[in-house]
């Protein structure tokens, strides 16, 4: 493998502006060469604004560049096993954004095909590597609140501008977001509890359609256990009249709280004491998860979030969506 692995984006959308695509600039050992978008004056327009030497709009193109080693694909999920295909097909390391794919079946093929042809494959469930989150698993495994018992995560929000306007939202589209913000935003969450708690042996929920603003999922409830005999339970409501996003941990001897996708301070209750403690994100979020990709490939460092951790997450949104 060179000692410089030289990346190539497909979809240099909004994500990859500030939360993912500098990271592979700034990752040592990476080299963003070359980014693709269906429309070439945004696709030329990024490489500009990104000082990216390549820019495409046809992802053959991009994929099949001699000089391109690495693919990060940042399209909408009903494209990601198109073009990871792809990818595996001409032998080069892929990451693909989070949800792997739209289905579980999906992400199977996926996850499959490169194991055959023994190619690295990561899935950008970066919260695996935030600083933020791994104190919480520290916490955890220094049983700081004795032996966890259960989880939950309740996530509510109000409809947005674009829910409510005939302005199209693929998050919303139930053909390529069948669960909508379940599927974009609780996928976060739930890989992360299989990162805290280890896989999850079996799921269940009731999900439907309350308001009718879009064709997908808009409330979804769930309930799981994890291989370790922890319980969880979660509530994910995109129609309510206020934003919450809340994480309990109940062990034996107090417990632990946080959100997902807020900064607010992790917190620790315990019979003698309350503790706060704040660690707040980078600004470009994908950093630690690209860092570590990058280790994982130059080093015995396994990366916490590949092929097969973010097809276990589908599996499980697939059974909690019936």
């Amino acid at each position: 493998m060179k000692q410089t692995i030289k990346w190539g984006i497909i979809g240099c959308g909004d994500v990859t502006e500030i939360k993912s695509g500098p990271a592979y600039k700034m990752a040592e050992g990476f080299e963003l060469v070359a980014v693709m978008r269906r429309n070439l004056k945004l696709a030329k327009d990024y490489a500009e604004r990104h000082n990216v030497p390549r820019f495409y709009n046809d992802a053959d193109e991009l994929i099949n560049h001699p000089e391109v080693d690495a693919v990060y694909i940042a399209t909408p999920p009903d494209t990601h096993r198109y073009y990871a295909l792809k990818v595996a097909n001409a032998g080069k390391i892929c990451c693909i954004e989070k949800p792997m794919a739209p289905s579980y079946a999906e992400c199977l093929d996926i996850q499959t095909t490169f194991e055959r042809q023994n190619l690295p494959l990561f899935v950008a469930y970066y919260r695996r590597s935030l600083p933020r989150f791994n104190k919480v698993k520290s916490l955890l495994e220094e049983k700081a609140i004795g032996d966890v018992r259960h989880v939950s995560w309740y996530l509510s929000r109000t409809p947005s501008t674009l829910d409510t306007s005939d302005t199209y939202n693929w998050r919303t589209d139930g053909k390529i977001a069948p669960a909508g913000y379940f599927d974009d935003l609780a996928s976060h969450g739930i890989d992360l509890f299989a990162y805290l708690f280890g896989n999850i042996t079996c799921a269940k929920g009731v999900s439907g359609n309350q308001q009718n603003l879009y064709t997908a999922k808009d409330i979804i409830s769930g309930s799981w256990e994890h291989e370790s005999g922890v319980v969880g339970t979660g509530m994910w409501s995109f129609g309510t009249y206020k934003r919450e996003d809340k994480v309990r941990i109940i062990g034996s001897e107090g417990e632990l709280s946080f959100s997902v996708f807020g900064e607010v301070p992790i917190e620790i209750i315990t019979k003698n004491k309350t503790e706060q403690i704040t660690i707040e994100n980078p600004k470009h979020i994908q950093k630690f998860h690209v860092a570590n990709m990058a280790k994982h490939l130059s080093s015995d460092f396994q990366h916490p979030s590949t092929g097969a951790t973010a097809t276990h997450t589908a599996w499980v949104m697939d059974k909690i969506l019936g």
